[in-house]
C-alpha cells in the first residue's frame, strides 16, 4: 500500500525538519507559493496538511522576525514610536 509521491513531500520528509528560511524576504515568498498551491485545489490531503504545517511555522518565523525588528526601532526611537497616520501616506 505504499505509493510513490512527488519529490517535494519526499524533500521535505527525508530532511527531517524544512529548512529555516534565511531572511523573512524569503519566508514570505514560500509561503505565497505554498498558498497558491493549497488553493489550487490540486494537492492531495497528505500533501495539503504538510503545507498547511510548513505555512504555520513560516508565518511563525515571519512574526518573530518582525518582532525583532519592532525591537530594534523601538531602540532606535528610545522608545517612543508613533502611531502610523494613513492620511500622511497617501499625500
Amino acid at each position: 500500500m505504499v505509493k510513490k509521491t512527488n519529490g517535494d513531500s519526499m524533500n521535505a520528509d527525508s530532511a527531517g525538519s524544512p529548512a529555516t528560511p534565511a531572511s523573512f524576504e524569503e519566508a514570505m515568498a514560500e509561503l505565497a507559493q505554498l498558498v497558491t498551491q493549497m488553493e489550487s485545489g490540486q494537492l492531495p490531503l497528505e500533501a495539503s496538511v504538510a503545507a498547511y504545517a510548513r505555512g504555520s511555522e513560516l508565518v511563525k518565523f515571519c512574526a518573530g522576525q518582525l518582532d525583532k525588528v519592532e525591537a530594534q526601532v523601538k531602540v532606535l526611537e528610545g522608545d517612543m514610536l508613533k502611531p502610523f497616520a494613513d492620511d500622511e501616506a497617501g499625500q
